[in-house]
């Protein structure tokens, strides 16, 4: 009796102790249900799979690529090879009423003779939040530091070090849905800061007059008198305040921007985009000697893709700004037309090309500036990794000061991504 009562025993503490971890894994709560007489869990335990779930839920998606270029430039009075290169890193959360993306990525030049040069780095931030189902606000931030090298696009044939640019910004908006109304509110402040030209006959000038602070602010609204078609009008108020006098007028160039835009909106599925808009900018001098700028501004763009393999892009835009380093005059008012298309010829190879013209005048000088570029390029995927690219772009401008400049250049790298 007593060795069958032992054998019961043995094999009642067994149970137990077997089915003890699952009551422990259950939570407070359900051993509080478990304990109350003639009462069960909604479920049992073993249904919930609690345990078998991936205890690690990141918040942010990550998505990052190293690239490894080498590139070759030749321009009517220089030749260079330099190595790129060019980390990238994407942070992303996407939630029930927010979206969150953090990017950062960098430049790092190798030059022909050996020496390390950081010619880009741009941190980024963009943010939303559904406040309601009809009201979503909006933040953004944005850090950039460039320098580019001498005898690369864009640098005048002059200079031997480019001036060192650092630019920030950080902005807020809310945008609302009334009916078929929707009207939205931004707001943006921003700083610019200017370094040190050195050109090829051993002069340095400093830019130091060009450094700024820029307060913005704007007002939309628009209208949906169509599934398609949305028109709307613009509104926009901006303040540009310098540290420094400038040297050659003698005063400050602090200005007043108020722009006017009125425009059309056409959105055909996922297939086709097209945004079209004019109106007005007139920059206004606090200091009267300086008078005031007037320019038509046009801000245009088409978004067309057929098919998940083609897409065809191009825009026309206008900007009235200072006329920023080793430029003359109170203002730059430049006009720029881009275009471009991507095409997918298969799972493993891409091709590009892309081109560009711009025009640009100086208020208070005859100086102007035109230019073009051209450019191509392909992508070749070895796996689902690792891409191998090609590009070439030719580039040309013509300047009152500088006359004509042009450059041809080819980029060659890979490219591992996550």
């Amino acid at each position: 009796m007593w060795r069958r009562h032992g054998v019961i025993g043995t094999l009642a503490l067994a149970l137990c102790a077997s089915v003890a971890p699952q009551f422990a894994q259950a939570g407070d709560g359900l051993d509080s249900e478990r304990l109350l007489p003639g009462q069960l869990p909604a479920a049992p335990v073993a249904d919930q799979g609690v345990w078998l779930r991936e205890p690690y839920d990141p918040f942010f998606d990550v998505d990052w690529s190293v690239a490894l270029r080498g590139a070759y430039t030749k321009t009517p009075t220089i030749e260079r090879s330099d190595t790129l290169l060019v980390p990238t890193v994407r942070l992303e959360h996407i939630g029930v009423r927010a979206a969150i993306a953090a990017e950062a990525d960098a430049e790092i030049v190798r030059e022909q003779d050996g020496r390390l040069s950081i010619t880009g780095l741009r941190l980024g931030l963009d943010a939303g939040y559904d406040l309601d189902s009809v009201t979503r606000a909006t933040a953004t931030a944005d850090l950039t530091l460039t320098q580019p090298l001498a005898g690369t696009p864009g640098v005048s044939s002059t200079v031997a070090i480019a001036p060192q640019t650092l630019s920030g910004s950080a902005g807020i908006g809310v945008t609302r849905q009334f009916g078929r109304f929707n009207v939205g509110v931004t707001g943006s402040v921003g700083r610019s800061l200017y370094g040190d030209t050195t050109r090829t006959d051993g002069t340095v000038v400093s830019n130091a007059e060009e450094n700024l602070w820029s307060l913005d602010g704007a007002l939309r609204v628009g209208y949906q008198v169509t599934p398609v078609f949305e028109v709307f009008g613009e509104a926009g108020v901006g303040r540009d305040l310098f540290d420094n006098p400038s040297t050659s007028l003698g005063v400050k160039t602090d200005a007043t921007d108020v722009t006017l835009l009125a425009g059309v909106t056409g959105r055909w599925n996922s297939t086709l985009e097209a945004t079209a808009a004019t109106g007005v900018t007139l920059r206004r001098f606090d200091a009267a000697a300086l008078g005031e700028v007037q320019a038509q501004v046009y801000d245009a763009s088409v978004v067309f893709k057929p098919d998940p393999t083609l897409r065809l892009r191009a825009g026309l835009n206008t900007a009235v700004a200072p006329p920023g380093p080793d430029n003359a005059g109170t203002a730059r008012v430049e006009y720029t037309a881009s275009m471009g298309v991507d095409y997918t010829v298969n799972s493993w190879l891409a091709l590009r090309a892309q081109a560009a013209w711009n025009t640009a005048t100086f208020t208070g000088t005859g100086n102007t500036e035109t230019g073009y570029s051209l450019g191509a390029g392909a992508d070749y995927k070895v796996n689902a990794h690792t891409a191998i690219g090609a590009d070439y772009s030719y580039s040309q401008a013509v300047t009152t000061s500088d006359g004509l400049q042009e450059a041809h250049r080819v980029t060659v790298g890979v490219t591992v991504s996550r």
